[in-house]
């Protein structure tokens, strides 16, 4: 699933408007790591020669993601299609209108602050000390590892996945998401690739969520799994939503602490001023450099009734049927919406519209918005307030970057971090 990329920048843009200037020096600041290409910034919207709208603009993209003439077409659809029969309840990232809705309202009750605060923050904590306690010991870690553990702890206990028969969650999830999702093929190779991708499918329910259904039926929890228990899902419906939550929770949180680890260790003044921020501070700074390094690349949708934008003083139709790519990057870098300078890091940066939250387009909008947000931001901030603190910490081996075709983002592994004796 990974290849192997390289961060293409485009030139520094002008300030828009001296009035609006920053009081910031962008030189001294750090700037974009994982962007692939140079966007085309000044096209907020145009359609392809193969008939896909590709936006780019921040006002387009929150439109067509607050519509409700689109649908989802993204995270690998048809990997539900290659799931069993029998499903009746799409997972939640592709149900759209009534059903969406009344789920999200059902499971919103998981993820709000004052939830993620009270019933995960110890949790948090305790599996942030145990992580850092073997780099301590061992002087030498990948951080790749440290974060992949934190985030599937975490993400499984809000899940439910806490009765597996085996110990090695993280790992075994990590090995389905490094792989191609291969579509049904007798040619050999290919139908071989499938088998294994099945089989990797069936030992996760096997091992992890039959177990986990099992527990909750015999005793509800305040989880997913329970609720959807109640909701009178079945054990294949269930799968599917575990799946889902481990590709859009655990795989991003685990990249996002490790690319803002990577900025506040080669930026001392960053860190130091991280580290003395309070926790509001600090956590605005996180939402930054998520802006700037999206996990999540591009959002794909489908239209499903014509769309009508306007567009630099056009007017655009987006036909029923047609494909959008909306482009993360390039929304979180238009700088009508973000100030000058947007592939820089700006500590305390003034957004243009005081309704655009800090990490702008990067948890998506509208109705599939990630629920999640508050916790992948909370989870990074304990770990790193931890991680960062510790003397002579210091990068013993970049990261190695790849791309996901999963959730379209960057992927950081090999990245050795080292204690000084």
């Amino acid at each position: 699933m990974s290849i192997s990329a390289e961060p293409i920048h485009p030139p520094a843009t002008e300030s828009v408007d001296d009035g609006d200037r920053c009081p910031v020096d962008h030189a001294a600041l750090a700037r974009q790591k994982t962007g692939r290409v140079a966007e085309p910034s000044r096209t907020p919207i145009e359609q392809d020669a193969a008939g896909v709208w590709q936006v780019r603009g921040f006002e387009a993209a929150r439109a067509i993601l607050r519509s409700a003439d689109t649908k989802q077409t993204g995270f690998r659809a048809e990997l539900l299609e290659q799931l069993p029969t029998g499903i009746k309840n799409s997972p939640i990232l592709y149900q759209e209108g009534k059903a969406h809705q009344q789920q999200r309202k059902q499971t919103a009750r998981f993820f709000t602050p004052k939830t993620v605060s009270s019933d995960y923050r110890q949790l948090m904590e305790r599996l942030s000390d145990r992580l850092l306690d073997k780099l301590r010991r061992a002087r030498r870690a990948d951080l790749s590892q440290l974060s992949m553990t934190l985030a599937v702890r975490v993400a499984a206990e809000v899940v439910g996945l806490t009765n597996s028969r085996l110990p090695g969650l993280e790992k075994r999830l990590d090995a389905f998401f490094a792989q191609d999702i291969p579509a049904f093929s007798l040619k050999p190779l290919a139908f071989a690739r499938f088998l294994y991708t099945q089989l990797s499918m069936v030992v996760f329910f096997y091992l992890d969520v039959q177990p986990a259904i099992r527990a909750r039926k015999r005793q509800p929890r305040e989880d997913v799994i329970s609720h959807l228990i109640a909701q009178r899902y079945n054990s294949t419906e269930i799968l599917t939503e575990c799946i889902t939550y481990a590709a859009a929770g655990m795989a991003t949180t685990r990249e996002f602490i490790s690319v803002a680890a990577w900025h506040f260790l080669e930026q001392p003044t960053l860190r130091a001023r991280y580290l003395a921020a309070p926790e509001a501070e600090r956590q605005e700074l996180l939402q930054e450099i998520l802006r700037l390094e999206p996990v999540v690349g591009h959002l794909l949708r489908r239209a499903t009734a014509d769309i009508q934008l306007v567009s630099q003083g056009a007017s655009v139709t987006i036909r029923k049927g047609d494909l959008i790519d909306i482009h993360i990057y390039a929304a979180n870098a238009d700088e009508n919406a973000v100030g000058e300078q947007p592939l820089a890091l700006c500590p305390g940066r003034k957004l243009r519209d005081e309704r655009i939250t800090p990490a702008v387009m990067s948890f998506g909008d509208g109705h599939h918005r990630c629920p999640g947000a508050f916790i992948a931001i909370q989870e990074t901030d304990i770990f790193l307030q931890r991680l960062l603190v510790l003397e002579g910490l210091r990068i013993e081996c970049q990261p190695s970057m790849g791309w996901n075709d999963l959730v379209t983002g960057y992927e950081l592994r090999n990245f050795v971090l080292a204690l000084e004796s």
